[in-house]
């Protein structure tokens, strides 16, 4: 206590500042220093503990949070003692800046909400409006993301750094892939020519796909259990599946398989692979793309539907 008053007496002898001012003003940085002391020791001991960054990150960040919070309530207590109770000047304090930083207040509530109902932590790969990408970070005014897909295909890091505000959590769409049921739905079309034995592309194509999505069913399964708990999620299978469709090109085979959404482009290839190693060796089997050709119905027709059955009237003009 002696040294406090000695320090304030000298503040007030150099700076003019009236003695009860100074003590204040001393008792609030003896409050903030003190307050970072204990931080860097609480992290300092965290670091030696935990090698976990993701542990490390969740330390830093709530011992941050707390030692601001505490940091602001001394503080204010010592500096508003004339003031009837905090409750009126935090009101005071909210209304002039629901005014005056409507931006500000939006991101900070904002913050609150992300904190209190966890729509995503850091980790968790989301996409806000049109932008998405890894949570790396969390801040009381913005989140940062680590970037994925624009220019660069399948869901992969384009390793810019994206910095979101807050508030837009209230105003734009957020899709979490990493939430709930945690894996995603991928689909790989596949186009055969109209000649190729589709069949037998299909039975290839559903084994490729089962091979690859076993493990991933299960695991999935188990995840749908949990994640109905909370949200309201049906699906009557989990397996992979090959869907038939007829484009102008050829017959179209698409795979429909689960993946976790930050390996899609590895499975996505290693089922590619698979296929194009399984219909190398099939005869009867090729893959379709853009080309001209010309088309003889009389002699490449069905017998039953060629143009020499039709009346003249009704002959197909097409040759």
């Amino acid at each position: 206590m002696e040294i406090m008053h000695s320090l304030t007496e000298w503040l007030q002898k150099h700076t003019g500042i009236e003695i009860i001012t100074s003590g204040k003003l001393l008792a609030s940085i003896t409050i903030i220093l003190g307050l970072a002391v204990v931080r860097w020791i609480i992290l300092t001991v965290a670091a030696r503990r935990w090698e976990d960054i993701k542990i490390r990150y969740r330390w830093k960040k709530t011992s941050l949070y707390l030692t601001v919070i505490v940091t602001t309530i001394l503080v204010a207590r010592i500096w508003l003692e004339g003031v009837g109770s905090l409750v009126t000047y935090f009101g005071i304090l909210s209304a002039g800046l629901a005014i005056a930083l409507k931006e500000l207040v939006a991101n900070f509530v904002g913050w609150i909400f992300i904190i209190w109902r966890h729509p995503f932590v850091v980790g968790d790969r989301v996409q806000i409006g049109d932008t998405a990408g890894d949570v790396i970070d969390l801040r009381i005014f913005q989140f940062t993301l680590l970037e994925i897909g624009n220019w660069v295909d399948a869901d992969q890091s384009t390793g810019r750094i994206v910095h979101v505000n807050n508030g837009r959590i209230f105003s734009d769409n957020l899709a979490n892939y990493s939430k709930g049921f945690q894996y995603i739905w991928n689909e790989i079309p596949v186009l055969v020519t109209f000649e190729s034995d589709w069949r037998r592309a299909k039975t290839l194509l559903t084994n490729i796909a089962s091979r690859h999505g076993e493990e991933m069913s299960q695991a999935a399964s188990e995840r749908l259990r949990k994640a109905a708990r909370k949200f309201m999620i049906f699906y009557t299978t989990l397996t992979p599946t090959v869907y038939t469709s007829v484009q102008d090109c050829g017959v179209l085979l698409t795979i429909r398989h689960l993946c976790d959404p930050r390996k899609r482009r590895g499975t996505t290839q290693e089922i590619w692979e698979d296929i194009l190693q399984a219909f190398s060796t099939e005869d009867g089997i090729d893959f379709a793309y853009p080309t001209q050709r010309f088309y003889d119905n009389t002699v490449e027709g069905k017998p039953g539907a060629s143009a020499d059955k039709i009346p003249a009237s009704k002959t197909d003009t097409k040759s």
